[in-house]
């Protein structure tokens, strides 16, 4: 597989709106999440399932939540996720005030039925699921990132959290929203992610009505 034929669509850009923030398109998205999973897919013994298990987890909670590699690595998945609402508790400590503030992210049903699922297969790890090395989990997404024939400079984790941010703006999350979700503080420091040419800008004050 030529890693050229890829270069169509795999700027990280997306029409009408652009970021200037590097980030993942959505076929980069594709295909690394299906790196991903035919490597979790793939385990050749309960072993190495319960192993590469926990990856594909944390992977997957990085992909949907935006949130930064330590608070996912930081989840308590006996107190920390709603099984019924679907939901994450994120808690994240702050380097001015040492308070824990904790956000609540909604993610696909699907990311918290793989977390139901594999915690029935292996019961004994119930409360550690995320409990991983993040050298280790670097070095794991750094060879599915190759799978995925994904450029080096974008071949790290907290690319995910840059990608699920324009991916909400662009999609016409309100920047308020997507603050909350990603904990920034300031929502100068969300409104980053994204940048709107002249024409974009005209097209959708048209749509809401106010040209």
């Amino acid at each position: 597989m030529a890693r050229d034929r890829f270069s169509e669509a795999d700027h990280g850009t997306a029409p009408g709106c652009a970021s200037p923030v590097d980030h993942l398109s959505r076929s980069q998205l594709h295909r690394l999440m299906d790196a991903f999973r035919c490597w979790n897919e793939s385990a050749p013994t309960p072993y190495v399932r319960k192993v590469r298990g926990r990856y594909w987890l944390a992977f997957l909670m990085l992909r949907f939540t935006g949130a930064r590699i330590g608070e996912i690595l930081g989840v308590d998945d006996s107190t920390h996720i709603d099984f019924t609402q679907n939901e994450i508790r994120i808690v994240a400590r702050t380097r001015s005030s040492g308070r824990n503030p904790a956000r609540i992210i909604p993610v696909p049903p699907e990311v918290i039925s793989g977390v139901s699922r594999y915690r029935s297969e292996f019961p004994r790890m119930r409360g550690r699921v995320f409990t991983l090395d993040p050298g280790n989990f670097r070095r794991e997404f750094y060879r599915r990132a190759e799978d995925a024939y994904l450029p080096r400079e974008l071949s790290h984790p907290h690319i995910l959290r840059h990608s699920r941010a324009v991916e909400l703006l662009q999609a016409g999350v309100p920047l308020i929203t997507v603050q909350q979700l990603l904990g920034h503080t300031l929502s100068s420091t969300t409104a980053i992610y994204l940048q709107c040419p002249g024409v974009a800008a005209k097209k959708i004050l048209d749509e809401k009505g106010l040209l």
